[in-house]
This record gives C-alpha cells, sequence and structure tokens, in this order.
C-alpha cells in the first residue's frame, strides 16, 4: 500500500479471477475512483510489489479518471444550447438538481444580450433538445406540460 499526495492505492486480490487489482482511493473517501489489474509477481502467485513511480502512473490516471467523471457529470447536469424561434436567437438552458429527497430541474431562456426571458421549474428527466427548446420558445414560454 502506498499513500501520498491526497491518494491511497492499495493492492487487492481480484474477486474475479486468480490474479491482482489496485484500488485507488482519494483520502476521505469510503469508495476507491478507480480499480484496475495489477500485475503478478515472478512467482505467478503474489502481486508484484507496488513502487513509487507506478504509485505515481496511479496517481494520475485516477486523477484524470475522476476529473473525467466530474466532467461528464457536470455536463449531464447542465444543458445548454441556443436555438433560433419567432423572438430571435434565445439561449436555452436545463440545470438539473439531482436532490435524493427532491430532484427537479430549471429551465431557463435568455436572450442574445444575456437577459433572462423565462424560468421555470421542471422534472428532473425533462429532455432538452432542439425540438423542445423551439416549442418552449415559441410557445410563450409556458411551462413544458406532463412535468
Amino acid at each position: 500500500m502506498w499513500r501520498d499526495n491526497g491518494w491511497t492505492a492499495q493492492v487487492i486480490k481480484n474477486e474475479d479471477d486468480d490474479g491482482w487489482a489496485v484500488a485507488m482511493t482519494r483520502d476521505g473517501a469510503s469508495e476507491p475512483a478507480l480499480i484496475g489489474p495489477w500485475t503478478m509477481g515472478r512467482d505467478k502467485k503474489n502481486p508484484k510489489p507496488l513502487d513509487g513511480s507506478a504509485f505515481i502512473t496511479l496517481v494520475k490516471t485516477a486523477s484524470e479518471f475522476v476529473r473525467r467523471s466530474e466532467q461528464q457529470l457536470h455536463a449531464t447536469l447542465h444543458q445548454s444550447m441556443v436555438v433560433s424561434a419567432q423572438a430571435g436567437r434565445v439561449t436555452v438552458s436545463l440545470d438539473i438538481v439531482p436532490d435524493e429527497d427532491n430532484p427537479y430541474a430549471t429551465l431557463s431562456a435568455v436572450d442574445d444580450c444575456g437577459e433572462p426571458l423565462a424560468q421555470v421549474r421542471v422534472a428532473p428527466a425533462f429532455k432538452l433538445n432542439r425540438s423542445s427548446a423551439v416549442a418552449w420558445v415559441d410557445g410563450g414560454f409556458v411551462k413544458p406540460a406532463g412535468r
């Protein structure tokens, strides 16, 4: 096991086969951020020892994995697009709040100058796409039905 720079690397038995895996856990986290295969040692029974160079590479890999996961989550929770509607060019945004007890989303619109045009609360499952955005804008920003 290695611990440094906010991360812990621990070589563990691979539950799926007879091999080994390495778990990368951020300090303070209850679950590993990344688990990957680990090399067998020369005796083909025990894991290869974890060294400083491997640890540095593992920290970089795990950090990049976490960063990409956070970017993907942000992109899922915050969507935006510019549409041309009867009112002109409008930026429509959907911001999802994934609250465990009461998840919701906010659908909002701003004009080309950044002036707010409308904002309504919708279900977190609302699908923002070009046609739903244009329909909302052209419909006078009325809260979408069934949401």
